[in-house]
């Protein structure tokens, strides 16, 4: 009898474990930018052909459904789906001992789809099973959902489980690819596959041989924010996955006060890179003593080209879907061709708005827009820190703006910001109209990023990763307007590209941006768009020629080959 993987088995040896991928609107296996990442990388390691094969859970409860009530709050929500109506069920089955108890995985077959015909294979693994506990049954349903005992086991599923699975399933994986340390424990798996060296221990205490999992695992950290790095006390760990190596040992590789997810997959990993040339450097001074190589984001062009781009490129510039590169000729595209695209993109933004708030704007001012997760270090009251001066330069220039994003929801601050950027809303909203799209998903960022005008990104150096979602910005022509962090280090030209807040340097404080910000925009960016729209439409050709043709993931995949996997 045939197998559903039989395509991919002979030839798959590269699998990406990722906690989240945004793969469909429908499929609600993503929260943010490194899920949406974790999509784009499949689309391209489709389109190239490349022997990957994609790990993640099935969250069949979803991140969460974003509410906003009448006072401005967030309301979280579940957000099920049914991998049924996408997915297909394989027939195999693995187990893994979490608290002593057998619990057992199956596997849902998803099929990425290049438009060259290509396929790459992902793998979303499920506890929902009636052979399991009711108490594991929900392992794998709320993505990042409960608290650290919860997500213990979600990544012993998603590291012990999906390597176990790979195997149970055919697959012969050379190079293990974990995007962040939510997989770590796959290392601890492959671990134990190797015999020991000899009957007692070396000297340092190390039972077994790492080098066979250094040459197979490679490493992508996504955080500069100390938070965001798992770490879980050894009691629980032992508690809930029991001993994979001895706690000895384990302690060498993940460090000694506890286990530092990160810090076990920076010790296992023959390659570590950062994701971008910034975070690369801020990582290497986080984790002193580790080669941390930069190999840069990038977006799906195909994915998130406004439809209306994507034709007025087919036209001009043949095989810029599969070649984004040659997106470089975007500097000879007609002035009337752009600009009509881009209007068609703002109308459904407009459209977009009223739909879902009852506030029509107006298409023929600016509309600037911060969209993205709403937390502290993003900064996203930045705009609002003095409302004063906003009214003030609003007078002198009309502009609008348009908010979006979700907080997780144990993140009380970031709920907080969320609340106050709606109250902020409510009081500008007669000399500066304002909206806040609830529930900010993939569907309404690719209208989003393609509608508005200028892209708003605040976050506090060096606490940027990379910053994806300007990167879709810059494709559809929309200009960046963002302190200097993450990417945008390395794409902006001033006037050129877009705009800096700041300066290139980590000693300015938050008023010191606050001012800039506003400088910025009632100097440069709003008069450029009152002013002279035709500099605008030059600029608009030269955030597409100069950022999409070099930050796009078939580059960044073209990179992770030669680099990484062919090490």
């Amino acid at each position: 009898m045939n197998s559903p993987l039989d395509r991919f088995l002979p030839i798959s040896s590269i699998a990406y474990f990722t906690m989240e991928i945004a793969l469909r609107p429908e499929m609600h296996t993503y929260s943010g930018g490194l899920g949406v990442l974790a999509g784009d990388t499949a689309r391209s390691a489709a389109d190239l052909n490349l022997p990957e094969v994609f790990v993640t859970l099935v969250s069949r409860q979803g991140y969460l459904r974003q509410e906003i009530d009448a006072a401005g709050r967030q309301v979280d929500q579940p957000a099920p789906w049914n991998p049924e109506e996408w997915c297909e069920q394989l027939n195999a089955m693995v187990a893994v001992t979490i608290e002593g108890r057998r619990v057992w995985i199956r596997p849902w077959l998803y099929r990425c789809t290049s438009p060259l015909g290509h396929v790459v294979p992902v793998i979303l693994l499920d506890t929902d099973i009636d052979a399991n506990d009711p108490m594991d049954r929900p392992i794998t349903d709320r993505l990042y959902g409960g608290d650290s005992r919860y997500r213990l086991k979600q990544e012993a599923v998603l590291g012990i489980g999906g390597t176990r699975m790979l195997q149970a399933l055919g697959f012969s994986i050379q190079i293990y690819h974990m995007n962040e340390g939510h997989a770590a424990f796959l290392t601890l798996e492959l671990l134990r596959r190797f015999p020991r060296r000899s009957n007692r221990r070396e000297a340092g205490g190390r039972a077994y041989d790492a080098s066979p999992v250094l040459s197979r695992c490679l490493f992508t950290t996504h955080t500069p924010v100390e938070a965001g790095h798992d770490r879980f006390p050894y009691p629980l760990v032992q508690e809930v996955v029991g001993d994979l190596i001895e706690l000895e040992e384990l302690r060498i590789y993940a460090g000694v006060d506890d286990c530092n997810m990160t810090r076990l997959a920076l010790n296992l990993s023959g390659y570590v890179n950062g994701v971008a040339v910034r975070h690369a450097e801020t990582t290497q001074q986080m984790f002193p003593g580790y080669r941390v190589a930069a190999i840069t984001n990038g977006v799906h062009a195909a994915r998130w080209a406004y439809p209306a781009i994507a034709r007025l490129f087919d036209k001009h510039i043949p095989h810029w879907a599969h070649e984004p590169e040659l997106l470089f000729h975007a500097d000879y595209l007609p002035d009337a061709d752009i600009t009509a695209a881009k209007r068609e993109a703002k109308d459904h933004l407009v459209r977009l708005t009223e739909e879902m708030t009852g506030v029509k704007l107006d298409p023929e001012l600016p509309i600037f827009s911060f969209a993205r997760r709403m937390t502290g270090y993003k900064r996203p009251g930045l705009l609002l820190s003095d409302p004063e001066r906003l009214k003030a330069i609003a007078r002198k220039y009309p502009f609008q703006v348009v908010w979006a994003g979700k907080s997780h929801p144990a993140d009380s601050a970031g709920k907080a910001v969320i609340e106050a950027i709606n109250q902020a809303t409510k009081a500008l909203s007669a000399e500066i109209p304002m909206v806040y799209l609830q529930n900010y998903d993939t569907r309404i960022a690719e209208v989003l990023v393609a509608g508005a005008d200028v892209w708003l990104n605040t976050p506090k150096p060096p606490q940027e990763a990379s910053g994806t979602s300007g990167m879709k910005a810059a494709l559809n022509g929309t200009l960046n307007l963002s302190t200097l962090d993450g990417w945008w280090v390395e794409a902006w030209i001033e006037d050129v590209t877009g705009w800096s807040i700041g300066n290139d340097g980590f000693a300015e404080t938050e008023a010191d941006h606050a001012t800039d910000l506003y400088d910025k925009l009632e100097q440069k960016v709003l008069p450029l768009y009152a002013k002279d729209r035709d500099r605008w439409t030059w600029m608009t050709k030269q955030s597409i020629s100069k950022i999409a043709a070099y930050f796009n993931t078939q580059r960044m995949m073209r990179r992770y080959t030669s680099e990484a996997y062919l090490r």
